[in-house]
């Protein structure tokens, strides 16, 4: 008989996940009788190994062969704490690990708790919402804009449906220049579209006047990129997208700029103020040279982006706190928050300053980290990051719940595999971002989900500009994708989909994830398979805001339910082989599944539904 300890369930420790400062906790143990134990404490640590304090436990109840110990404590300071056991008998003592949802002795993991401020709040409008992701550039064009100001030299495709530039130049570089001209008056002509979708955040990738079509090479923090408009255009799709519910969403990209910028201007282009140019520029001081002017530090070695020294206090001044600083440019010209570009680059201070400016000028302001791991625990550059200790992430990119979907799709993982990543991020993520979790498939960063789905190339550029898909791999990979999907939907968090997605675009990484959005040519049972989910996520609170829990997660078959208030709804996915009979319920939305008795339904293999209790 082993000794009794899952921390998911909240027989053993209640409440389940993190805590806030001051909250009590209860913790229970299940020892063996046959184990005289006379005394049990648990051990705290501080995030770095150091002791924090202790919680004595008493026997409560002796259940069968099982004696239960009890301790309850509370923390008041905010931190990340590990624990385990130590467990005293009559002639000895022994400590109690972690492995994996069972105990080990005197080996194994400690068990994670976050304490988060008791202050620590998240927008509610950003509670299970719903986001449409768009890489501006290559969403949609209206009319033409002013490209008086364009950084040059650049190219304009003729064709909007012509294959993306990815050949590098005479001089071997590749310089992503190319532009098809999407720009704010086409995303705000398509407002109405994004709407369908349920959508109720609309997240732009970076819009500031840049040198590159991606604009992540900032050339001028306040000024929008001449091929996407104009401040007034930027406004109206603001206003367009505020009357349709949505929330936008701005790409804040604080860890390096461009070398052809206001800021550092190696290309004069901007009067050869930067700090490329003289060490008396104003901005000398946000980069570090090492031999003036031409080495410099760069972002992982791209001298076209010059890192910055992010708590320089110029630089602090201009992002954050200055009464015209570039977060409260764009917040009083109608955005509603940030995505934290490498968030894992910004010192913790950093983002501390930034959350606080941003709440200040709006209470409901929303911030959210780029984040690939467990944020909760997470490590960058020798130093543990404070993004929930502080209170200062309201969501994070969810790459965890992406690729627990995509092994449980391609068979590479089981139910179980799936189950223990889930329940991981609800366990270490504060219910308050969990909600607000940016829950993705596809994004600018990684190859489009059709594709990668059912093809892992990762191969030369020359040979992804000639791949696609065999007819056969599109079938599966649809097949594959409405089932992803449909659980992104389920999960807790805020689905995020990224433009054509749903259109059924495909293609490997940078650039051909990047194509324009094929209008008039979309796959329209993709279109209206996401257009239900978006549906049922506004019409399904608990979708939104409700607990999780499995009830089945084996071989190729999971079954969880979402709670929330009175009202439970119950989600099934069947990737097995087998015919899967599940109880009769009101069905909200399903495929492959037929009604075979009165009070059954029967699920055929990659058949999903959800259903309400009645």
């Amino acid at each position: 008989m082993r000794i009794l300890y899952d921390s998911k369930l909240t027989i053993h420790k209640d409440p389940f996940g993190t805590l806030s400062q001051g909250q009590i906790c209860t913790l229970h143990i299940h020892i063996p009788t046959s184990v005289p134990a006379i005394h049990t404490e648990c051990i705290f640590t501080q995030e770095n190994g150091v002791y924090a304090f202790t919680v004595p436990m008493t026997c409560v109840d002796v259940r069968g062969s099982y004696s239960i110990f009890r301790g309850e404590f509370s923390i008041s300071e905010p931190g990340l704490y590990f624990y385990y056991f130590r467990i005293q008998k009559p002639d000895s003592s022994f400590r109690l690990f972690k492995a994996g949802d069972q105990t080990n002795m005197e080996a194994g993991d400690t068990w994670q708790l976050t304490c988060t401020p008791a202050d620590f709040t998240t927008p509610d409008w950003a509670k299970g919402a719903t986001i449409y992701q768009v890489f501006p550039d290559r969403f949609c064009k209206r009319g033409d804009c002013d490209l008086t100001g364009k950084l040059k030299p650049y190219t304009v495709h003729s064709d909007w449906n012509e294959e993306v530039s990815w050949q590098p130049n005479s001089d071997g570089l590749i310089l992503n220049n190319d532009f098809y001209g999407g720009n704010f008056r086409g995303i705000t002509e398509k407002m109405d579209y994004i709407a369908s979708l349920g959508t109720t955040i609309l997240y732009l990738n970076p819009i500031s006047k840049s040198f590159s079509s991606h604009r992540y090479d900032t050339g001028d923090y306040k000024t929008p990129d001449p091929m996407l408009g104009t401040v007034a255009d930027f406004q109206e799709l603001c206003r367009a997208a505020h009357d349709r519910g949505i929330r936008v969403v701005l790409d804040g990209v604080y860890s390096h700029t461009g070398s052809n910028s206001l800021y550092f201007d190696k290309e004069r282009t901007f009067g050869g103020n930067g700090a490329y140019c003289s060490p008396s520029s104003p901005y000398y001081s946000w980069y570090s040279f090492h031999q003036y002017p031409n080495v410099y530090n760069s972002w992982w070695g791209f001298d076209t982006l010059p890192t910055v020294n992010k708590m320089d206090p110029g630089f602090i001044d201009y992002i954050i706190t200055g009464e015209d600083s570039v977060v409260a440019h764009w917040l009083r010209l109608g955005a509603d928050g940030f995505r934290l570009d490498v968030a894992d680059e910004l010192p913790n201070e950093f983002i501390k300053l930034l959350k606080y400016r941003i709440r200040q000028l709006r209470p409901d302001a929303l911030l959210i980290g780029e984040v690939w791991e467990d944020a909760s625990n997470k490590t960058a550059y020798g130093i543990r990051r404070r993004y929930f200790v502080d209170g200062v992430l309201d969501s994070c990119m969810n790459y965890p719940f992406r690729t627990a979907i995509l092994n449980f799709i391609k068979d590479r993982d089981d139910g179980r595999s799936f189950r223990e990543t889930v329940m991981t991020v609800l366990e270490n993520y504060p219910p308050q971002v969990l909600h607000c979790n940016m829950n993705l498939l596809g994004t600018h960063d990684t190859p489009r989900i059709l594709t990668a789905l059912v093809d892992d190339f990762d191969g030369p550029r020359q040979e992804q500009a000639r791949r696609r898909l065999s007819r056969a791999q599109r079938i599966t990979a649809q097949e594959r994708l409405l089932m992803a999907s449909f659980l992104q939907y389920m999960l807790p968090g805020a689905p995020s989909l990224y433009y054509a997605d749903e259109a059924g675009m495909e293609g490997g990484k940078d650039p051909f994830n990047r194509r324009t959005y094929p209008w008039g040519q979309e796959d329209q049972e993709l279109l209206e398979h996401h257009r239900i989910l978006g549906r049922l996520r506004k019409a399904q609170q608990p979708l939104r805001l409700g607990d999780l829990e499995f009830f089945r997660a084996d071989f190729q078959q999971l079954g969880f339910t979402r709670r929330y208030e009175s009202k439970t709804l119950r989600i099934y996915v069947n990737r097995s082989g087998d015919v899967w009979e599940i109880p009769a319920g009101t069905v909200l939305y399903g495929r492959n599944i037929n009604a075979v008795a009165p009070h059954w339904l029967s699920l055929s293999p990659m058949g999903f539904c959800i259903t309400e209790d009645v």
